[in-house]
């Protein structure tokens, strides 16, 4: 017996059907959007000023989010926690605020 799925992207706003998802990004933070392609017409028309007058950024020239620890990383950042008094768990993941405060003293 064979299955067969289908997955339906639909509109995000108004749920009409054959949508596309739409990358992009405002003060720094990017975004995803299911779009159709009307909806799609309203973005592009509404942005079309906007990325007239402004500039190209290439993905090379931006800093990445964040990076993920290597477990090498890890047993040296929970060391390091221990030492500063702050509570980090000996397995799992490491709390975003211990990784920022490790990375500011480093």
């Amino acid at each position: 017996m064979a299955t067969r799925k289908s997955v339906i992207v639909t509109d995000d706003l108004d749920g009409s059907a054959d949508a596309e998802t739409v990358g992009f990004s405002v003060d720094g933070v990017s975004y995803e959007i299911d779009l159709g392609a009307k909806n799609r017409a309203k973005f592009a028309k509404a942005l079309a000023p906007f990325i007239e007058h402004g500039r190209r950024v290439s993905s090379k020239s931006r800093r990445p989010a964040y990076r993920r620890a290597t477990s090498q990383d890890n047993a040296g950042i929970r060391a390091w926690a221990k030492s500063e008094g702050l509570t980090v768990s000996e397995r799992g993941r490491i709390s975003a605020d211990v990784i920022r405060q490790y990375e500011t003293s480093h």
